[in-house]
């Protein structure tokens, strides 16, 4: 984590005040939560809507806190403690973020995308840290806040930063992008999400490429190759980068000749050499995430020794993909942090190729922030199952009735169960589920679905 004195923190931040009796303090890390002082932080007191954090910055101090900003437009500082006065609080965290980055002088390496953002970059780091000290994103600190903190939880020796950037608007990957100034830029790929926002997919695809407006000179940039949404809009555009594709088709750079899933892992091997490479997590889609990080990790000189090693001990962030057994013996897939129709897609495609279960369940709650069009976007979702691979599909949630519907025209009434009640859902699971079956559970974040797989684990499961 950071670690300087008052004076340097002042004036990485360009604070106002000029050397006081406090120059000499040593501040060790930052926050912008109260709660979490540790002892020598630098308190963040942000102004929101609902909370204005300088009515915590007396309080951060009796926990520990060496030293607190406080904007200069707020009345009534308090007397003898060391302050750094700024123009406003948050620019301040974002200055302090990138002069930091600067001086810690490693490589940084940022990953956006519709899907996979955070499974990449759990990938990506795991391969990086077969041959470097790698800092990366924490959960999903992946704003204009969370990414200041992630660089300055970074320590001195810190050799490179993987970079989750996330968005729900244009202009805020590139100014994401200008903060950190990566070195490697990822896009996993283009889907739905952030419709409500952006409109289009060719809006999407626009705000992801910003990615590139912090990049130097002779910076890489990886992209998924089988996206025409980004062949058209790199293809030549930016000759003052590298430009690496990879996906599934073979006029990507890097392809996967093969993929077999097994039931807690997935192998593949690569034209190019007819090596394999196995990851412990679930899907095709993430063997392209994989690829992706393989990519990167070339790129930094990584030895393909050292990537396989490493792809085999990955560790994701919870709930993506992720393989719990439920009290009765079932096998649940828990994915319940996000979805979109591409990510369901996907998982779907997952469950239908999946073998030596006595029977498959599917359970979907909402897909958010799809725009006018999502009630047809989750009427297709449904239309797509099919009845000779999945043997129940549950849905929770007014949109995600939609799915019902779609599978309703395949499906017989006994196999589909929608639900507007989440606990009427679980008993229904619960009373059709049996030890040796699949269950995956998925829905955007706001559903809370993972609800649903923690009463799965629970012991008092019906039989």
């Amino acid at each position: 984590m950071i670690k300087r004195t008052f004076n340097q923190i002042r004036e990485m931040a360009k604070g106002l005040n000029q050397t006081t009796q406090f120059g000499d303090v040593m501040v060790e890390g930052v926050t912008i939560d109260s709660r979490k002082i540790e002892p020598n932080n630098l308190f963040v007191p942000l102004v929101g809507e609902h909370v204005n954090g300088h009515q915590f910055v007396e309080k951060a101090f009796l926990q520990g806190a060496a030293a607190s900003f406080w904007q200069s437009d707020m009345p009534n500082p308090p007397e003898g403690l060391p302050l750094i006065i700024v123009d406003d609080v948050q620019a301040a965290l974002q200055q302090l973020a990138k002069v930091y980055r600067h001086q810690v002088d490693c490589k940084v390496v940022g990953i956006t995308g519709s899907n996979g953002k955070t499974t990449t970059k759990d990938m990506t780091a795991a391969l990086l840290s077969k041959k470097y000290k790698v800092c990366k994103t924490r959960g999903n600190y992946n704003n204009h806040l969370g990414m200041p903190l992630t660089l300055l939880s970074m320590d001195e020796d810190t050799d490179v930063a993987v970079l989750e950037m996330g968005m729900s608007s244009r202009g805020e990957i590139e100014f994401l992008s200008a903060l950190a100034q990566p070195d490697i830029a990822v896009i996993t790929n283009i889907g739905e999400s952030h419709l409500l926002d952006l409109g289009s997919r060719e809006e999407i695809a626009n705000a992801k490429l910003e990615i590139v407006a912090g990049m130097a000179d002779g910076g890489t940039l990886i992209y998924q190759g089988d996206e025409p949404l980004l062949l058209e809009r790199i293809d030549g555009k930016y000759p003052h980068l590298k430009t690496v594709s990879f996906g599934r088709g073979q006029d990507s750079a890097l392809y996967a000749a093969s993929i077999m899933q097994n039931q807690d892992t997935t192998s593949f091997k690569l034209e190019e050499n007819g090596d394999e490479y196995m990851i412990p997590v679930l899907g095709n889609h993430n063997v392209l995430n994989a690829l992706a990080a393989i990519l990167t990790a070339r790129e930094l000189q990584v030895s393909e020794t050292a990537i396989k090693e490493g792809l085999k001990t990955i560790q994701l962030t919870n709930m993506r993909m992720e393989m719990v057994a439920g009290a009765n013996g079932e096998k649940i897939i828990n994915d319940a942090y996000n979805a979109s129709p591409t990510s369901v897609k996907a998982a779907i495609e997952l469950v239908e190729g999946m073998t030596g279960f006595k029977h498959k369940h599917l359970v979907f709650g909402d897909m958010l922030e799809l725009g006018p069009q999502e009630e047809i976007f989750h009427l297709k979702i449904g239309e797509m199952i099919n009845p000779s691979e999945i043997n129940y599909l549950y849905t929770f949630g007014p949109l995600a009735q939609k799915i019902a519907e779609g599978a309703g025209k395949q499906f017989s009434s006994e196999n589909v169960h929608s639900f507007q009640d989440k606990s009427a859902l679980i008993l229904k699971l619960k009373e059709l589920s049996k030890a040796g079956d699949l269950i995956l559970v998925k829905a955007s974040r706001g559903m809370k679905l993972e609800e649903v797989v923690s009463a799965l684990q629970a012991k008092n499961s019906v039989q």
